[in-house]
């Protein structure tokens, strides 16, 4: 299901067009003075740019003249945010999103809409720059979840964010540092849940526009969780307080 643009002329020339790539993979091996004018305009253009060993980009796009660079783009089709919208409004049950902030790793990602698809999640809304799209990793690892859970690319989140509320959905952003507990928050209600970067978490400017932030109860020694699977223990929160019995 992926697509992969091998050789420095034919990236170089995908980031000038504007055409839309995921990351790009830059091999150890290759002379910098040659790849390092591709390595700045794709990250001025806010793309996730990865160095390899050339044996892993020789595995990757098996039978491309790859000259030490491969571009990755998106492997199935993104909606429209308001075509979104429009398909909650139209569901009798509340609105239930996830927003992903600047998430990273394709297999959390893959993992994240796995889930979304099992726990009902309406969709799922990413920024365009700096975060991992629909590529074939995600979409392998979502067991087929990538056809089912529509996934929207918007330009700036905290634009979005708003727009979300004027539509009358809160935004829950899960943070560790946050004085509640995920399970003290109302659920029910219409919910958009904010999960944040890999390492990160949430940015400033996302975490302020969210209207409650929500922590996991932590009782070990390393306080924090993959991203997917605290997406995973919100998404089924959500379950819980919305379908669960008792």
């Amino acid at each position: 299901m992926g697509e992969y643009i091998g050789g420095k002329h034919a990236v170089i020339e995908a980031l000038r067009a504007g055409r839309e790539i995921h990351k790009v993979f830059v091999s150890l091996q290759a002379q910098p003075h040659l790849t390092q004018p591709i390595m700045q305009a794709a990250k001025a253009a806010g793309i996730v740019v990865q160095k390899v060993d050339k044996k892993k980009l020789d595995q990757m796009a098996e039978g491309i003249q790859h000259q030490g660079v491969i571009a990755q783009v998106a492997s199935a089709e993104y909606i429209e945010l308001e075509d979104l919208m429009e398909q909650i409004r139209e569901k009798e049950a509340p609105a239930f999103l996830l927003i992903l902030n600047e998430l990273e790793d394709p297999h959390n990602l893959g993992s994240i809409l796995r889930t979304a698809e099992c726990t009902g999640v309406d969709g799922i809304i990413i920024p365009k720059r700096r975060s991992v799209g629909l590529t074939a990793t995600v979409a392998k690892t979502s067991v087929g979840a990538v056809e089912y859970v529509p996934v929207a690319r918007v330009s700036n989140l905290a634009q979005t964010m708003e727009k979300l509320k004027e539509a009358g959905i809160w935004i829950v952003g899960a943070d560790g540092s946050a004085d509640q507990e995920v399970y003290d928050v109302d659920l029910k209600i219409p919910i958009a849940i904010v999960i944040g970067n890999e390492h990160k978490g949430m940015n400033r400017i996302v975490r302020e526009g969210c209207d409650f932030v929500a922590k996991l109860p932590m009782y070990g020694k390393i306080n924090s969780l993959n991203a997917s699977v605290a997406a995973g223990l919100f998404m089924y929160e959500v379950v819980r307080q919305r379908y669960g019995k008792g």
